[in-house]
This record gives C-alpha cells, structure tokens and sequence, in this order.
C-alpha cells in the first residue's frame, strides 16, 4: 500500500464495492482462475499429505509412540508460539496487498523486520520457559526444545513469505515453496533414522536446517516477484504497519485461539497422560488435521478475493461454501474406512487412534464448513464478534479438557474437540445468517445446476493443473 492518502484508507473499513455476484466476475479481476488456484494447490497438498504421512510413519515405526510424542510435542510447541508471536502479520499481508498491489515493497520490508525480531524474541522465550518450568514440556529433554526454538525466526519468514505470494496470486511459487518443507522433513527422515541409523537429536537438528535453508529462499524469491511490479518502494513503513497491525490484532485472536482449540490438547494429553498416549493421538489428530487440507486450500485462495471485491451479501463466499461441504461429506464417508487402516500402517500399538479418528470426525465436517464460510468476514473488515467466538470456544475446549484429559486421556480431548468444532461451526454460522439474511440450508445444499457444475470442476482439477504448472 501507498504511503498518505492509501495508508488511511488501509486502516479504515473497506469500502464496498460492487457486489460479484459470480465467480467468474472475481475471476476476472487481478486474480487467475479460482477452480485452476485450487487445483493446483490441492494436488500439492496431496502430495505434501503423502511427505507428512510417510515422515510420521517412519517415526512411529522407528522411534515408537513416545518417539513421535516428543517430535509432535516440539512441532505443536513451535506452530503454537508461531500463531500467538505473528500477532496476525500474516493474515494482514495478504489482507493489505490484496486491497492494493502496489504496497508489497513496504509490506515484505515491513515482514522481514518484524519476522526476523519478534521470532528471536519467541525463540528465547521458548528456551526460557524450558529452563523455568521444564515440566511444560513433560519428558522432552532440554536440548531438544533448544534446536526446535532455533528455527522460530525462519518460521515466522516462511510463513510471512507465503502470504504475500498468496496476495499477489503467485499461487505457483507458494505451492512450491509450501510443499518444500514436508519433502524436507520427510528427506530427513530417511536420511537420519533409515541410513545413518541416528536418534531424535539429530533428526530435529536437520529439521531446523532445512527451514533456515528455505526461508532464505522465500527472502530471495520474494524480492524476484517484488521486482517485476510496479509500486512503492522496497522499505519499511511504520505508519502501514501500525495499520496492519491493528487489522493482524483481530486476526490474531481468532488465529491464537483457533490454534490453542486445534493443538493444546495434544499438549494436554501429554502432560497427564504421557508421551506414548499423546503419541498416539497424535495421529488421530493429523489425520483429522489431514482431512481438513481442501477446505484449508479453499479458504485460503478464497480470502485475498473476497478483500478484493467484498460482498455484503456473502453470495460468492456461500456459494463456496456450499461446494465445500458437499466435498467435505463425501471426504470424511470415505475416512470412516481409513480409520482402520491406521494401526497397519503405524503399528498395532496405535490401535486406539482409530476410535479417536471415529470421534474426531463430525466435527472436522463441520469446522471444515466454518473455515470456508468464515473468510467472508476475514476479507470484509473482520468484524470483532469473530474473535470473541474463538474466545468463547477456546474457554469451552481449555476448561473441558483439563477436566476429563486427565482421568479419562486421548479420547476425551477427540471428543471434547468435536463439540468444540459444532461450537465455533454454530457460532459463525448463526452470525453469518444474521448479517447477510441468508438462509442456513444455503451453507449445504447445493442450488439446481451446481452439482454437474461442481463435478465438472472437479474433473477439471488435473488438466488445469498442468496449465498451471
């Protein structure tokens, strides 16, 4: 964004414009298909699915439940700090480019300094904690936390990187970028427990060097695309980051809370109840996480075009979303098989995270909805009632879990998980209806003539594949 004049029309509410009211009338903006968008970074999901699978597969089998406990501990230690230190950074590069390209000098200048200071300060605040109160962490040693923190500062580049490829649909640069990090790890993987036959240590070490390898990437490739637009120039505002960080602040709520809802009770589990049964409901919960990949693809390509052209009446955002839950229906029928598949592939000791999927499931159908239809009011201002609903849900999820986690372990938290995904669901839901006066039937049941329309984009999602690539 434009100093002056832009910068005040940046940190006030969007100003409504004509309402699309098809998709190809968002399409034919700054944005390339939004089908083709989807295809593309749906198969790379897929295919970072099979890294993330393959890489915890080895783990398990390798190091055993308490093994992939302790790693699922350090991940879900990291992305939670990520997700509370961001203070909603991300979410407003994607929000403020997307409202006017030519701000992405400024607002990647913006990112690389908050990145790189705010994610020293997590780091150490992680070894600090560590050193404090070790009991946080249960049974993981010292060191471990040590390498994990180290990686923060990259981190958060990475995650500020992607979003502004995302804001200027280099929707190709992100997929590749994006799908590097799990190929890493699960590289990593095999180099350090299947040939050289080493332990964590150094598999969490090789992890942290592969993320500081690719955010340098993202800082180069970055600055590549700066170059080939037009805008202001490449430095810090501090005028438009205090506007982005006053639209981030909302957005991190929703953000923090969301991620503690999605996270902590892995956490919860492995504090009471130890590494081994927090190992295994680890991969329930991954799976579920899993599960949760379209619709995540979907709101995220769904976000910068609703902020490009917002729509008082939701009708693009619904339409979406309608498609969405017919997807996610079929998707999770489907896994109710899958679930008992799981303790083949990881080992009978795991036999359990197929009861815990089972519970886990209605509620991914439902927050996958939620995900979809809440970006309407990402792209739209983000009205304060959406972060006070996280708020409200996250009190539920912490209150119950550590009532019932402990005397009754893993499949308590699945279950206290799905009532919390109907919670936030409900809550979006009923907001949505009562802003837009639409009807809640809208959100599931496809109109006369989009269900052919629907398979025909789904058949599509190959061949505009390889238009993109």
């Amino acid at each position: 964004m434009t100093a002056g004049s832009g910068i005040t029309e940046s940190m006030s509410e969007p100003t409504i414009k004509k309402r699309p009211d098809t998709i190809a009338s968002i399409e034919a903006g700054a944005f390339g298909s939004f089908t083709s968008g989807v295809a593309l970074t749906f198969v790379t999901r897929l295919v970072m699915i099979g890294s993330v699978f393959g890489s915890s597969v080895i783990i398990g089998r390798w190091l055993g439940p308490e093994g992939l406990g302790v790693l699922a501990v350090l991940n879900v230690t990291v992305f939670l700090s990520l997700q509370i230190g961001s203070a909603g950074l991300p979410s407003a590069n994607t929000y403020f480019i997307a409202r006017d390209r030519k701000r992405m000098g400024p607002v990647w200048a913006n990112a690389l300094v908050f990145g790189l200071v705010v994610g020293g300060v997590l780091a150490l605040a992680i070894v600090g904690l560590a050193i404090i109160e070790p009991t946080l962490f249960g049974r993981v040693p010292f060191r471990l936390v040590a390498i994990a923190a180290a990686s923060i500062p990259f981190q958060l580049l990475l995650i500020l990187g992607l979003n502004v490829l995302l804001a200027v649909d280099r929707i190709d640069l992100l997929n590749l970028l994006d799908l590097a990090a799990p190929a890493l790890v699960l590289l990593n993987a095999i180099v350090v427990l299947l040939i050289m036959g080493a332990g964590l240590t150094p598999l969490v070490s090789f992890n942290t060097a592969a993320v500081i390898l690719l955010a340098l990437v993202m800082v180069v490739v970055v600055g590549l695309v700066k170059r080939q637009k037009e805008g202001d120039p490449f430095r810090p505002n501090l005028h438009l980051l205090l506007g982005m960080l006053s639209y981030g602040a909302k957005f991190c709520v929703s953000i923090v809370a969301g991620a503690a809802i999605f996270r902590a009770d892995l956490l919860i589990v492995n504090h009471y109840r130890g590494a081994s049964e927090a190992g295994v409901y680890a991969v329930a919960s991954q799976i579920a996480n899993l599960l949760m990949i379209l619709p995540g693809v979907i709101a995220m390509l769904l976000f910068p075009r609703v902020a490009s052209e917002p729509d008082p009446r939701g009708e693009f955002a619904l339409r979406v979303t309608r498609h969405a839950s017919f997807l996610m229906l079929v998707i999770c029928i489907l896994s109710v098989a899958g679930a008992f598949a799981l303790p083949l592939v990881y080992g009978r000791s795991f036999g359990d995270a197929v009861v815990q999927l089972l519970i886990l499931l209605p509620g991914v159908y439902l927050v996958s909805i939620e995900s979809v239809l809440v970006q309407h009011f990402t792209g739209t201002g983000l009205p304060i009632a959406i972060p006070v609903f996280w708020l409200i849900t996250l009190a539920l999820s912490v209150g119950l879990n550590l009532g019932f986690v402990p005397g009754f372990g893993a499949r308590a938290a699945a279950v206290i998980s799905t009532i919390c995904y109907a919670l936030i669901f409900l809550l979006v839901a009923v907001y949505f209806c009562m802003k837009t006066g639409r009807r809640p039937a809208e959100m599931f049941w496809l109109r006369r003539g989009e269900l052919p329309d629907l398979i025909a984009r789904v058949r599509s999602l190959v061949p505009a594949t390889k238009a993109r690539q």
